[in-house]
């Protein structure tokens, strides 16, 4: 007798097609982090006003995100909900290229207008539709809780992997090609294209087939309004939680101040890609989250990571140009960095099901938006105080002119001050007691669906 196959079980095929946009998504916020080395070495801009075209154009995000949500909350087109939103990896990664192929003989003003024009098209248009519609297209492509699991832990190892393959490699590449500026142009074409085709994959093998916007008689809901656009951002407090989360762990990331820190005190900008690799070692950990999850909740484990990542940081203020203390550190926010990376999606559909238990509409595209927001002006803001504090400290691009000054602040932006910040966001999961619910509102949402279908069918 054939045995029958489990509806909840999710092959590899789909796992790795679902987390194909993942890896072009997280490569690409990669390249972004470099942004502000080619600004200020390749096209002779001055650090302070990066870092003020960064901060500046998240002044559009903050409306283009909460209303990008509700674009795709009212979106249905025959591809779908979320999925038509797929092809803004495409325009991205345009853009990116876009962004490192400023003219070198444009004036201050034009090299300000074009960096500020792209960066805003990677991040405020395309990225962030991206965002809106991730979680909505996943609700309606699978159906189960262990099938949202499966693809977030094996997915995100898989992510992880091929993001650090890129960690390791950017670094001598950049040191290569990145001394002037057709070689920066070359290098992110080099990068754009086979991102480009990697990220649209999914589209062409997930289809959108569970419909969830159903309502108890058994009719497609009505339209969502700003009135639930507002509910969903004043009723559900948990949502702040997860983007304080993305927000730290974006603002670190997009600092890209490893660059300056292997550039100037360790004197060897290549050495970054091999203490990169020493992140590599916490991938196979992430194989036994799932068990793991069996004994402790999402957010315990997240705040575990914040810990670990807290320590790492703390460790690089010792360790000087020492490479050895440098991968113990890197293995350490590695290992912090994975739960984040692995769990934050599960983390968003408890809020969505939290709306749902209260009686609110799901709101999965504005749930992603706040979560968009915040990462987003989390990575300008990474770049732009980088920028801003390089300038105030002295900064200068020429290893034997740099004050120590300068030195100091590099060694503060790489140690402890996101050593700071890491453990804030340890300390505030511990308000997260939405998982602790979890069990107990599903049943409730399950009981309450069954009836409103048993009611339909009566009628």
């Amino acid at each position: 007798m054939k045995k029958q196959k489990d509806p909840k079980k999710v092959g590899v095929g789909k796992i790795v097609a679902w987390n194909s946009r993942a890896i072009s998504q997280g490569i690409g916020l990669m390249v972004v982090g470099y942004l502000t080395l080619y600004c200020t070495d390749t096209l002779s801009m001055p650090p302070a006003l990066v870092g003020i075209l960064l901060v500046v154009s998240r002044l559009l995000d903050g409306v283009t995100d909460v209303f990008a949500g509700y674009i795709v909350d009212r979106t249905n087109t025959k591809w779908g909900k979320g999925r038509p939103y797929e092809w803004c990896i495409i325009g991205m990664w345009l853009s990116i290229w876009l962004m490192f192929s400023c003219p070198p003989e444009f004036s201050i003003v034009a090299k300000s207008a074009w960096v500020l024009c792209m960066y805003a098209l990677v991040n405020s248009v395309f990225y962030t539709f991206l965002q809106a519609d991730n979680t909505v297209y996943m609700c309606r492509a699978f159906r189960y809780q262990e099938q949202y699991v499966s693809l977030s832990s094996g997915g995100a190892i898989l992510s992880m992997v091929c993001v650090a393959a890129f960690n390791i490699a950017a670094p001598a590449l950049v040191d290569t090609y990145g001394n002037s500026s057709s070689g920066w142009s070359f290098l992110m074409a080099c990068i754009a294209i086979p991102m480009a085709i990697i990220g649209i994959m999914r589209f062409f093998f997930i289809k959108e087939t569970v419909d969830a916007d159903v309502s108890a008689s058994g009719e497609n809901e009505e339209k969502v309004t700003l009135s639930d656009v507002k509910t969903t951002l004043t009723k559900n407090p948990y949502i702040w939680i997860v983007a304080l989360v993305l927000f730290v762990s974006n603002f670190v990331t997009n600092m890209g101040v490893g660059n300056y820190y292997f550039k100037y005190i360790v004197n060897n900008l290549s050495l970054l890609g091999l203490v990169s690799a020493f992140q590599m070692l916490s991938i196979p950990l992430m194989l036994f989250v799932p068990a793991i999850l069996k004994r402790i909740s999402i957010s315990r484990l997240i705040m575990i990571g914040c810990i670990l990542s807290a320590a790492g940081y703390a460790l690089n203020f010792i360790a000087g140009a020492n490479t050895a203390l440098l991968s113990a550190a890197a293995i350490l926010f590695g290992m912090g960095s994975a739960p984040i990376s692995m769990l934050i999606n599960l983390m968003i559909i408890e809020c969505a099901d939290f709306n749902e238990w209260k009686g609110f509409r799901r709101m999965e595209g504005t749930l992603n938006s706040v979560t968009s927001v915040a990462i987003k002006v989390a990575s300008a803001l990474g770049a732009g105080v980088l920028g801003i504090l390089l300038s105030a400290s002295g900064y200068v691009d020429d290893a034997a002119l740099i004050p120590d000054s300068a030195v100091s602040m590099i060694r503060n932006l790489y140690s402890t001050i996101p050593a700071v910040l890491w453990a804030i966001v340890a300390a505030a999961l511990l308000l997260y007691k939405l998982d602790k619910k979890m069990p107990a509102i599903r049943e409730e949402i399950e009981a309450r669906r069954a009836a409103k279908e048993q009611t339909g069918a009566a009628e």
